[in-house]
C-alpha cells in the first residue's frame, strides 16, 4: 500500500521524500528511487490521482515557441534586432519580422532602440537554443512608458489567473495597463500611485501564490489599498 509523505501544494527541496510504494507514479521534477519518489529539486507538489509531479519555483526562463513575451533591444544588427529575453538565451528580430514594413537602407533605430521594450512572440527555438522572435502577430508592439518588473516566470499562470480573471481585477482595480509576458517581465503603466499598487498586488501574489485562497486574499487587499469595492464575480 503506497503512502504519500507530503501534502499537495507544500514546497520541497532537493531529495526530499514524496511518496512511498509502487501506488503512486514519478512525473516532472521526481524521480523513483527503488520504492519512493524524491524530488529532484526546489518546487511546489502537485498531486494529481496517483501521479505526483513538482513545479519549479526558480529557475531562469526557458523560451517554447508560441510564447508572447517582453523583450529588451540590446545591439542592432544590418539585419534586425538582438533582443534579451531575461533567459541564458538572446533572441533575434529580423527586420523581415518587425511590425512595419521597413526598408532595406532603413535607420533601423527609428523603429526600435537600444534599451527599448518590445512585446514579441517566440517563433523558433532550436536545438541549440537559438531563438526567433516576430512582431507580426496582434498586440506586438514597441512599450512607451509605464515601468517594467521581474516576476519569477513559475507564477505567470497565477498572476494572469484563469482565463485572465486575475490580472483582469487588478487592471480594473487600479485603471493600469498591464501585461504579462511568459519570460516573467511585466509591464505596467497608469498614474504613479497606482502602479505602486499594482506592483505590491503582484508581488504579493507571487509570494502568495502556493497557498489557498489566493484570490479572495488579493481582492481585500486591492479593495484596501484603492478604497474601492471589487465584484469578484466580474472576473472570474
Amino acid at each position: 500500500m503506497g503512502k504519500l509523505l507530503v501534502e499537495d501544494k507544500t514546497i520541497v527541496t532537493p531529495g526530499e521524500e514524496l511518496a512511498e510504494g509502487m501506488d503512486f507514479l514519478p512525473a516532472e521534477g521526481t524521480f523513483r528511487d527503488k520504492d519512493k519518489i524524491i524530488s529532484s529539486g526546489l518546487g511546489l507538489v502537485n498531486i494529481n490521482g496517483r501521479v505526483i509531479k513538482t513545479i519549479p519555483v526558480a529557475g531562469r526562463y526557458a523560451p517554447k515557441k508560441g510564447d508572447v513575451i517582453i523583450a529588451k533591444v540590446t545591439n542592432i544588427l544590418m539585419s534586425g534586432w538582438i533582443l534579451d529575453i531575461d533567459s541564458a538565451y538572446s533572441a533575434v528580430l529580423s527586420v523581415k519580422e518587425a511590425k512595419d514594413f521597413i526598408r532595406r537602407d532603413a535607420d533601423l533605430t527609428k523603429y526600435y532602440n537600444i534599451g527599448d521594450y518590445i512585446v514579441t512572440d517566440v517563433v523558433m527555438v532550436t536545438s541549440q537554443r537559438l531563438v526567433d522572435a516576430s512582431m507580426k502577430g496582434p498586440g506586438m508592439r514597441k512599450l512607451i512608458g509605464g515601468r517594467i518588473i521581474k516576476v519569477n516566470t513559475h507564477k505567470v499562470p497565477r498572476i494572469i489567473g484563469k482565463k485572465g480573471s486575475m490580472v483582469s481585477m487588478i487592471k480594473n482595480a487600479t485603471g493600469c495597463n498591464i501585461l504579462v509576458g511568459q519570460n516573467g517581465l511585466v509591464w505596467i503603466n497608469g498614474s504613479p500611485e497606482n502602479e505602486i499598487i499594482v506592483v505590491k498586488t503582484i508581488k504579493k501574489i507571487e509570494q502568495e501564490a502556493h497557498i489557498g485562497g489566493l484570490t479572495d486574499r488579493i481582492k481585500t487587499f486591492l479593495e484596501k489599498e484603492t478604497n474601492k469595492k471589487i465584484n469578484i464575480e466580474k472576473v472570474e
